[in-house]
């Protein structure tokens, strides 16, 4: 009998094991990465030859002048880079540039709904970034990431070889670890995570309000480009990052503003609280709390809010936020602690 159970233990440990989550990382390189840019299309190819879609807000310069800095977004989760277009086109007609691409399994990339893993999404932010910094070397760079970009920057500014940028913005990142998560929570994504990774979920009945933006909600549930149902293992693929975002945070040195919505459902407060709180005190990091924030802070209806005090930030760093959000930051955080 031992014996039998002993066999049935292992066919289990075998089974999991053959469902082990299944991601889609970058291939060996066979070329030279490269940003291709026309009248009517813009891309950006890896060096394993994936073709990255690419958008570009760029000031009229007979109007704003000689662009004064250049911005690099990366979109959140299951989001494009569509998501920037609004906040590029603020930005361009104050003279600053805005490139955003998709990211692999989002958007108009390459295998829709699949996980390629942080360490190749981190490597082609270091490869957009580099090409960028040729195309534009007289001006600043700051690279932005909202959300799961938020992560994935942070993560990629906390490693080896960051991403050469004059200064980062977090926008609302994707922080929530699994030290702040229930325990039912972590063991049931495990569990399924092992043994259906493939099964699609979807945010229906989660009651969760991502912006106090109606219309653009409205929007984005009918755009087909953003994804709505989600494989498991690329679940785990988003909470994998937001691990090592979150335990990376004391290593970020690069100049930052990072900005969170006091009313966001989707990335929780005492994470983002957390990880604010074990950030270097060198006087690098510029921290920004919105009362009326959710989580779409460049979306929401006090958008325009947000878009200027990161404009600000860019043109007089060590200046206060317009919107004074650095002060209500810093008694947020007295308040926490």
């Amino acid at each position: 009998m031992p014996a039998l159970v002993r066999l049935l233990s292992l066919s289990c440990v075998l089974a999991l094991a053959a469902c082990m989550p299944r991601y889609l990382p970058a291939g060996p390189p066979v070329k030279a990465p490269a940003l291709e840019m026309t009248r009517d299309d813009a891309s950006v190819t890896m060096a394993d030859g994936m073709r990255l879609p690419l958008r570009s807000w760029l000031p009229d310069e007979t109007v704003t002048g000689q662009p004064k800095a250049l911005i690099l977004a990366l979109h959140g989760f299951n989001d494009y880079s569509n998501a920037f277009d609004e906040p590029g086109k603020y930005w361009a007609a104050r003279g600053v540039a805005t490139y955003a691409y998709d990211q692999r399994g989002f958007g108009r990339a390459p295998d829709s709904g699949r996980w390629a893993g942080s360490e190749t999404y981190i490597d082609d932010l270091r490869t957009v970034a580099a090409l960028l910094r040729a195309r534009h070397p007289a001006l600043p760079l700051y690279i932005l990431g909202e959300s799961m970009g938020g992560a994935i920057l942070l993560t990629a500014m906390t490693g080896e070889r960051p991403p050469t940028a004059d200064g980062v913005i977090l926008v609302a990142p994707a922080v929530w670890d699994r030290s702040h998560m229930p325990f039912y929570q972590t063991w049931a994504l495990w569990f399924a995570s092992h043994t259906l990774p493939w099964m699609q979920l979807s945010a229906k009945g989660l009651d969760i309000l991502p912006s106090d933006n109606i219309d653009m909600l409205r929007k984005l549930s009918a755009d087909p480009l953003v994804i709505k149902e989600t494989r498991i293992d690329t679940i785990r693929g988003l909470v994998d990052l937001m691990d090592e975002a979150f335990g990376r945070s004391p290593k970020l040195t690069a100049r930052s503003l990072i900005l969170y919505g006091l009313r966001d459902e989707v990335v929780p407060k005492t994470p983002t609280l957390d990880m604010m709180s074990r950030l270097p005190r060198d006087g690098r990091h510029q921290l920004a709390v919105y009362s009326r924030g959710y989580h779409m802070l460049l979306r929401d209806l006090q958008a325009e809010v947000v878009l200027a005090d990161i404009f600000s930030w860019i043109s007089t760093p060590t200046q206060p936020l317009p919107s004074r959000a650095d002060a209500a930051a810093q008694d947020e955080l007295t308040a926490y602690h």
